[in-house]
């Protein structure tokens, strides 16, 4: 049989998701921002759409903002945050293991004569609550930590931000990237304390090609295109409703977030036995990160030929982030993992319609590459 459990990567669509874009492409074809009949019914789907995904945060459809993804949102965050608070301060602080998509436009907020500061993260991949607190000060405009690692799956002390940068005077917005949170953590941003919040469609059953990002009423960012008044003219050009609609469908339709983590945890305590039965495989992810993320790593093979011999036999799972395509993990290597854990690193995760026949076709598969390709 065939086992998937790659879902970090993408989640394959359900249902609800699947005949709501067929609806929208079908029906309700019309451009949201046209005034006629067809227009008008377009409208209607995307603030329904939007009430439906600000539903799934406990926040107003009035702070959610469409994207075409988490990396669009991230950008929107980060670039929008920065050039709005530019003349308060110039220090952005975050993690060592973000997202590329958060990594990278740190790192050209950087060439801008911006200040970055890298948190370092201990060997289960999280940071200090006392480095994070030491990092933000008075001139410190943004910090973005993301709630759940993309990689090993690792918590992080979203919680303690609000506070650390109350206590810094800072003029900080607080961001947080959700995308692997989304769906599978009860998630409230105006709990959390945070001012920005990234979440996507396809991790959580949806289509690829719509995502959000939560701007808590008040909070003012600049744009980072320009072309159209849609979503407040944060993100011009007309809304891809399709996607939009599969998006807040997938939304609507998922599960208490407490039931499905317990049914996914049952899966992980049989991953995990099995793999302790397996010689020389090392779990790289601690005991608590989130249940549906398992990180592992098999010294002396090689993840891409792990992943062929995998994937020959209907098994799928993948090296680390999906966005990094094949690039060593900076996540593993700021956890301290030397080159033989980092080299034969894989990524198991899990999603509600996981089975206990995948885990045990993982770790069939798993054993006999083990066996088979010591000796080749």
């Amino acid at each position: 049989m065939e086992a998937y459990l790659d879902n970090s990567a993408t989640t394959p669509p359900c249902r609800e998701a699947t005949e709501a874009m067929q609806e929208a492409l079908t029906h309700l074809w019309g451009n949201p921002s046209s005034l006629h009949q067809a227009g008008l019914a377009a409208e209607h789907l995307l603030q329904d759409a939007r009430a439906l995904v600000a539903a799934s945060l406990s926040a107003k459809p009035d702070e959610i903002t469409f994207t075409s993804g988490g990396t669009e949102a991230n950008n929107l965050a980060l670039f929008g945050a920065a050039a709005a608070r530019r003349r308060r301060g110039r220090r952005i602080v975050i993690s060592a293991v973000e997202h590329s998509s958060i990594a990278e436009s740190a790192a050209e907020l950087q060439t801008r004569g911006f200040e970055v500061v890298y948190l370092g993260v201990d060997s289960k991949g999280r940071v200090s609550e006392q480095e994070l607190a030491r990092a933000i000060n008075a001139e410190t405009i943004l910090v973005s930590l993301m709630a759940v690692n993309n990689e090993v799956g690792s918590l992080q002390p979203v919680d303690s931000l609000r506070r650390a940068v109350r206590y810094a005077g800072a003029p900080a917005l607080i961001h947080c990237d959700a995308v692997q949170a989304y769906g599978k953590l009860a998630l409230a941003p105006q709990h959390m304390g945070v001012d920005l919040l990234t979440v996507s469609s396809h991790k959580i059953h949806g289509p690829k090609g719509a995502g959000a990002l939560y701007i808590r009423k008040g909070v003012k960012l600049q744009p980072i295109l320009f072309g159209g008044s849609q979503e407040g003219k944060l993100r011009p050009g007309t809304e891809a409703m399709p996607a939009i609609a599969g998006f807040a469908a997938a939304a609507k339709a998922l599960p208490n977030p407490q039931q499905a983590l317990a049914y996914v945890g049952t899966l992980r305590e049989r991953l995990v036995a099995g793999l302790q039965t397996i010689k020389g495989v090392r779990i790289n992810s601690p005991a608590d990160s989130l249940a549906y993320l398992t990180n592992i790593s098999v010294p002396g093979l090689m993840s891409e030929t792990l992943l062929n011999f995998l994937s020959a036999r209907g098994v799928y799972v993948s090296a680390g982030s999906a966005c990094a395509k094949g690039k060593k993990s900076r996540v593993l290597q700021a956890m301290g993992l030397g080159e033989p854990e980092i080299n034969g690193a894989l990524r198991i995760s899990l999603s509600r319609y996981t089975t206990c026949d995948e885990i045990d076709a993982f770790l069939f598969a798993l054993t006999e590459a083990r066996h088979t390709l010591a000796h080749t």
